[in-house]
């Protein structure tokens, strides 16, 4: 698969599933400009995003590895919200028959404070990262009966981190923070994911290369958003709307996905 977004052609003929909530505008015009601004409603959620699944192409993930993704990309610098691409699960939907699944992830992926999640020990909660998530497995679903104990023992700084490490592998989390000078600059970002494996390239330059390897099918997606999540093992959970007082974009100029 392989899109530079020369115009809308492949927006209106459907090739992809195009979400705009709020001020959110997706087009196409010698590359792909996802766009949200502020609006009279500071409390509103704003959205602009395409993918390949969801709407008329049903919720069916469609990638799995070994597979390689290429993007060329930049953003006008975003100060709230989170952005990114690359392949995820989408644990909700607004389909009724599709229930929620734990998240699994592999992609590029951006937060502004007040996003606070912290997946990997010694790695911020925000930023921008290269990033692996799989909590869609039977290890990590039987994880939930014993989570309200553990986060209670994760209060204690002296068990938080002796804890999490044996967390951190079943749940199949890898991350590394990336320059955020790097999201205002036009880049071409990699990731090969493979069956026992993955590596995240930025200009061919490896940044991160991890064992885990996101298991089923997952779907891609490109986004910029004002949401904000909290997500900190110790039990510290949050979520909710930044407001948006200027406009912010994320700009693509090609997409590539290819069997490896």
């Amino acid at each position: 698969m392989f899109d530079n977004f020369v115009n809308n052609e492949s927006l209106s003929r459907g090739d992809w599933a195009i979400v705009r909530a709020g001020t959110g505008t997706v087009e196409a015009h010698d590359g792909l400009h996802l766009k949200v601004t502020g609006g009279d409603n500071l409390r509103a959620y704003h959205n602009a995003q395409i993918c390949d699944y969801g709407g008329l192409h049903g919720w069916t993930m469609k990638w799995q590895p070994p597979l390689r993704m290429t993007v060329t990309a930049w953003a006008d610098q975003p100060y709230a919200g989170t952005a990114g691409f690359g392949f995820w699960n989408h644990p909700f939907s607004p389909d009724a028959r599709r229930l929620p699944r734990l998240p699994a992830a592999i992609w590029f992926f951006f937060a502004a404070p007040p996003n606070d999640m912290r997946l990997a020990l010694d790695v911020a909660g925000h930023g921008w990262k290269a990033s692996t998530l799989d909590a869609a497995h039977l290890r990590a679903a039987a994880l939930a009966p014993t989570a309200p104990a553990l986060m209670l023992l994760m209060r204690a700084p002296s068990l938080y981190r002796r804890l999490w490490r044996r967390i951190q592998p079943i749940l199949k989390v890898s991350e590394r923070a990336l320059d955020p000078a790097l999201l205002g600059e036009r880049h071409t970002y990699r990731i090969d994911w493979l069956k026992d494996g993955a590596r995240w390239y930025v200009d061919d330059r490896l940044v991160l290369e991890s064992p885990y390897s996101p298991r089923g099918a997952l779907g891609f997606v490109a986004w910029i958003d004002n949401q904000y999540a909290v997500a900190v093992p110790k039990g510290i959970f949050g979520w909710g709307i930044t407001p948006l007082t200027r406009a912010q974009s994320l700009h693509i100029d090609d997409v590539r996905i290819e069997p490896l």
